[in-house]
C-alpha cells in the first residue's frame, strides 16, 4: 500500500511539474508576441523600476553594442523579450568614440553645420536631408535614438547653447526641427527634440524658476515643440533642467501630460535630462517615462512602491510608452549593424548645408565673389584654427575638417607665408603655454577633456598684429580675409565681454582695412561664430562680411564655394543682430536675479516681445534684421494675389519671385501679418509663413504659394485659455526680411473666432509685470 501510495505521489508530483512548466510558458509572454499589457503584468517590482531608470553614466557596454561613448543605455530583460536601448548626443552629428577600446576599427561621424546655420538656410528639404544622413549614421553604428533636435528659442543673444538652437522665432524652430525629426526616423530610429521647456540660458539651469506668462509660454516657448510634434511625430521629447512657474519641468504633470499629451496628442515617450529634476516620484506621476541617466532612483521607487507612496499603475502607464518605445527601435527589431555608414556620401550634404547656411551681410561694390584673386593674406588665429562646431553634448568626433586655408586652397588660391607663419607660431605657443586654470575653464565646457588644450585657442584672446606687420602682407596679397571667432558649450553662458570684439580685433580689423584700401585693395570678414555678435562698431571698415557661423566639417570648402561665386550666398538670419547688447530686451533679467544672495527667478518680463517681435513693434534699430541676408542674385517680387478678401476657414497668397540679377541664386520669401489689435494687444508684425525658391537662373522666375488658416491667426488669450483669430483688418506683408517688405496685401476678419479652447495649466507663482505697447515709454 505504502509502495502504491508513493508510486501515485511521485506520478502526481510529476504531472503537476510538467504542467507547471506548461504555464510557466503560457506565463511568460515576449515583447512583439504578446500584448503589452500582458508583458507589464508577468514584470516584477524591480523590473519596472529598472526599466524606468537608466543604466547610469557612463553607461555600460555589451556583447550586442558596436559603438562606446554614447550617452546613455536602457535595461533590458531578456527572459520578457525586451532588448535594451542606446541614446547618443547630438545635434549637430551623432557623437560616440571615433576609437573604441578593444578594436582597430574607426567610428568616425560627420559634423554637420550647427543648429544655428541649418536654420539660416530656411530650407526644410535640405535640412530634412542632414537629418536622414545623421539618422543614417545612427542606424550603421548601432544606436536606437539620437539626442537631438534642441529647439529652445534664442530668447537672449548670450545663452552658451544658442548654437545648439535654431531661431528667436518659434515657426522656424519648429518647422526646422520637424525637417530634421523626419529626416532621422526615415531611417528607423528615433530622434528626442528638447529641452521642453524653456531652457534658454545655461550657468544656473539646474535651478533658475523661468518665470513666463501663459501668453508668452504657448506664443513663443512652447508652438516651436508643438510645430515638431504635430507635423514630425518625434518618438521621444527630453525634459529640461530648468523649472518653469515654480515646478521643475520633468516633474510638471501640467506640461509633460495636460499640454504634450492631451492637447497636442503625443503618442512618444518622454525622459529626462541627464540629472535633470529633484524628485523622482514626482517625475513619474508627472508622465516623464524614463529618468536618464539613472542609478540612485531605482532603490527611492522601490520604497516608494513598497510604502504605497506611488501608485504602481502609474509606473504600469510610463512602461507602456516605454515598451512602444522599444518595439520600434532597430536592435529590437535585430537591425545587422554594419558599422559604415556612407561617410563620403554624408561629406557632400554637410557641404552642401554649410555653403546654403552662409549670410552675406555685406558687399560694397560687389567685392564678393572674388574676382583677378589669387593670393590671399589671412588674418586672425581663427583662420588657422577654424572651429567646426560648440562644446559639450553638440560635439562630433569626425576624422577630418576642412580649414579655411585648405578649402580656400582646394579652391585654387595661394597665401601670405610670412603672415600664417606668425599665427602658427602665436597658436602653437598658446597650446604649449596653456596654463591649468585656462585649460580647465575649457575643459568645463567640453565633453572630451583630453582636447581640452587644443580647445584653448578658441577662448583666447586675439594676437595683436603691428601696423608694420600688416602693411608687409598689403604688396603681398591681392586680398584679405580676417576671421572672427567665438565658441560656446554647454553648461555655461557667454558673458557681454564675448558679446563685443575685443579691441585687439576691432584694431584688427581697422588696421587692415585703411593699409589695404590705400592701395585699392578689398577686405571680407569672416565670422565664424556660435551665436551673435555686435558689429556695429566696425562693420563700416570691411568691404564685405561673410557670417558662416560654425559649419561642420565641411566648412572651409563652403566658404570657398562662396567667395569664389561657385554658388550664391542664399542663407538669411532667423535672429536679429542688435547694435548694443543693452538694446535686447532680455538684456536685464538674462540671468537669474531673484533673491540676489541665491538667484533662482528670471522674470521673462519682456513678455511676448522677443527678437524681432521687439525690435520692430517698438522700433528699435538693429544692425541686421531678423530675416536678413543678400546675394549674389538680384530678385523681384510682383503680382501677390490672395483668393479673398474675406477671411472665412483659410486664405490663400501667391507672389512670383524673378531673378533679375547676372547670377543664380535661391531666395528665401518670409510671409509677415500684422494683425489688428482689437481685444489684445499684439506685435506689430510676426513671421506666419516662409518658403526657399529653387536655384533661379538669371532671367527666371517661380511663383510661390502661401496658405493662411485660422490658428495661424491666432493669438493666445489668457484669460479663456484659448487661441483667438480678432476680428478686423489683417495686412500680409511679404519680403526678403522683416524690414525688406517688398509686397503687401489685406483681408477682413468680420468676427473674431475661437480656434481653440485649452487647459488652465502653466501659470506663473509670482507676479510678473510685461512689457506693452500701452506702458512703453
Amino acid at each position: 500500500m505504502k509502495r502504491e501510495v508513493l508510486i501515485i505521489s511521485l506520478l502526481l508530483m510529476t504531472f503537476t511539474l510538467r504542467m507547471h512548466g506548461q504555464n510557466s510558458n503560457i506565463s511568460t509572454p515576449k515583447l512583439g508576441k504578446d500584448k503589452i499589457e500582458d508583458v507589464i503584468k508577468a514584470m516584477t517590482p524591480e523590473d519596472k523600476v529598472y526599466l524606468l531608470v537608466g543604466l547610469g553614466y557612463p553607461p555600460p557596454s555589451g556583447p550586442s553594442i558596436i559603438a562606446q561613448g554614447f550617452a546613455g543605455r536602457t535595461w533590458d530583460i531578456n527572459r520578457l523579450g525586451i532588448t535594451t536601448s542606446i541614446l547618443s548626443d547630438g545635434p549637430a552629428g551623432l557623437r560616440i568614440d571615433a576609437h573604441p577600446k578593444g578594436t582597430d576599427k574607426t567610428f568616425f561621424c560627420t559634423a554637420f553645420p550647427t543648429a544655428t546655420g541649418l536654420s539660416s538656410t530656411w530650407n526644410t528639404k535640405l535640412v530634412e536631408m542632414v537629418g536622414k544622413a545623421m539618422g543614417n549614421e545612427v542606424l550603421e553604428y548601432g544606436c536606437d535614438v539620437l539626442l537631438a533636435p534642441a529647439l529652445n528659442i534664442q530668447r537672449d543673444p548670450l545663452c552658451g547653447r544658442n548654437f545648439e538652437y535654431y531661431s528667436e522665432d518659434p515657426l522656424i524652430a519648429g518647422k526646422i526641427a520637424a525637417a530634421m525629426v523626419r529626416g532621422i526616423q526615415v531611417n528607423g530610429v528615433g530622434a528626442s527634440i528638447k529641452h521642453f521647456a524653456a531652457n534658454n540660458e545655461e550657468t544656473y539651469r539646474g535651478s533658475e524658476n523661468a518665470l513666463i506668462s501663459q501668453r508668452a509660454l504657448r506664443e513663443i516657448y512652447l508652438h516651436g515643440f508643438e510645430i515638431a510634434v504635430k507635423e514630425a511625430n518625434p518618438w521621444t521629447v527630453m525634459s529640461s533642467y530648468n523649472r518653469l512657474n515654480g515646478f521643475y519641468t520633468s516633474e510638471n504633470r501640467d506640461l509633460l501630460t495636460t499640454v504634450l499629451r492631451d492637447e497636442w496628442g503625443f503618442q512618444g515617450m518622454v525622459m529626462s535630462d541627464w540629472g535633470g529634476g529633484s524628485d523622482v516620484i514626482a517625475q513619474m506621476n508627472a508622465g516623464n517615462d524614463l529618468i536618464m541617466p539613472g542609478s540612485e532612483q531605482r532603490k527611492t521607487l522601490l520604497n516608494a512602491l513598497k510604502n504605497k507612496t506611488i501608485d504602481e499603475k502609474v509606473l504600469d502607464r510610463n512602461l507602456t510608452h516605454f515598451l512602444n518605445f522599444i518595439l520600434k527601435t532597430p536592435r529590437f527589431n535585430a537591425y545587422p549593424f554594419s558599422g559604415s555608414p556612407d561617410l563620403k556620401a554624408h561629406d557632400l550634404v554637410a557641404r552642401d548645408a554649410a555653403t546654403e547656411s552662409m549670410v552675406l551681410l555685406k558687399n560694397s561694390d560687389n567685392s564678393l565673389p572674388f574676382k583677378k584673386i589669387k593670393k590671399v593674406a589671412l588674418f586672425g588665429k581663427t583662420s588657422y584654427h577654424f572651429i567646426v562646431g560648440g562644446t559639450g553634448s553638440g560635439e562630433v568626433n569626425f576624422e577630418h575638417a576642412v580649414s579655411l586655408k585648405e578649402g580656400l586652397a582646394n579652391a585654387g588660391y595661394s597665401f601670405v607665408q610670412p603672415l600664417e607663419s606668425i599665427y602658427s607660431h602665436y597658436i602653437d605657443s598658446v597650446i604649449t603655454h596653456a596654463d591649468e586654470a585656462m585649460i580647465k575653464k575649457v575643459a568645463d565646457f567640453m565633453s572630451d577633456a583630453s582636447v581640452a588644450k587644443e580647445k584653448v585657442v578658441d577662448f583666447i584672446s586675439e594676437m595683436p598684429l603691428s601696423k608694420k606687420e600688416i602693411e608687409q602682407q598689403v604688396y603681398n596679397s591681392d586680398i584679405a580675409l580676417i576671421t572672427i571667432g567665438r565658441n560656446s558649450g554647454e553648461g555655461r553662458d557667454r558673458k557681454q565681454i564675448d558679446f563685443y570684439l575685443s579691441d585687439t580685433e576691432k584694431n584688427l580689423i581697422r588696421d587692415v582695412s585703411k593699409s589695404y584700401h590705400a592701395i585699392g585693395k578689398k577686405v571680407v570678414v569672416i565670422l565664424n561664430i556660435g551665436g551673435v555678435v555686435e558689429t556695429e562698431s566696425w562693420r563700416d571698415y570691411a568691404d564685405a562680411i561673410l557670417l558662416v557661423w560654425q559649419p561642420g566639417q565641411e566648412g572651409g570648402n563652403a566658404v570657398a564655394d562662396i567667395l569664389k561665386g561657385k554658388i550664391s550666398p542664399s542663407g538669411k538670419l532667423p535672429m536679429t543682430f542688435p547694435k548694443v547688447y543693452d538694446d535686447v530686451p532680455s538684456s536685464k533679467t538674462f540671468h537669474p536675479a531673484m533673491p540676489i544672495c541665491n538667484p533662482q527667478n528670471t522674470l521673462y518680463e519682456e513678455g511676448i516681445y522677443v527678437g524681432y517681435r521687439y525690435y520692430d513693434t517698438f522700433k528699435v534699430p538693429t544692425s541686421y534684421e531678423f530675416g536678413y541676408g543678400i546675394s549674389y542674385a538680384q530678385f523681384l517680387y510682383s503680382n501677390i494675389k490672395i483668393s479673398n478678401n474675406i477671411f472665412k476657414d483659410s486664405i490663400s497668397i501667391s507672389i512670383e519671385v524673378k531673378n533679375i540679377g547676372k547670377a543664380a541664386g535661391k531666395e528665401v520669401v518670409e510671409l509677415y501679418v500684422s494683425a489688428p489689435s482689437v481685444e489684445i494687444e499684439k506685435p506689430i508684425q510676426e513671421l506666419k509663413a516662409f518658403v526657399k525658391t529653387r536655384l533661379l537662373q538669371p532671367g527666371t522666375s517661380e511663383v510661390v504659394s502661401f496658405k493662411l488658416d485660422a490658428r495661424m491667426l491666432a493669438s493666445f488669450w489668457s484669460g479663456i485659455n484659448a487661441w483667438v483669430a480678432d476680428q478686423g483688418q489683417y495686412e500680409v506683408r511679404i519680403g526678403s526680411s522683416s524690414k525688406d517688405i517688398r509686397q503687401k496685401v489685406s483681408f477682413a476678419l468680420p468676427e473674431k473666432i475661437e480656434v481653440e479652447r485649452l487647459h488652465h495649466v502653466l501659470y506663473p507663482n509670482m507676479p510678473i509685470y510685461e512689457l506693452s505697447r500701452l506702458n512703453k515709454e
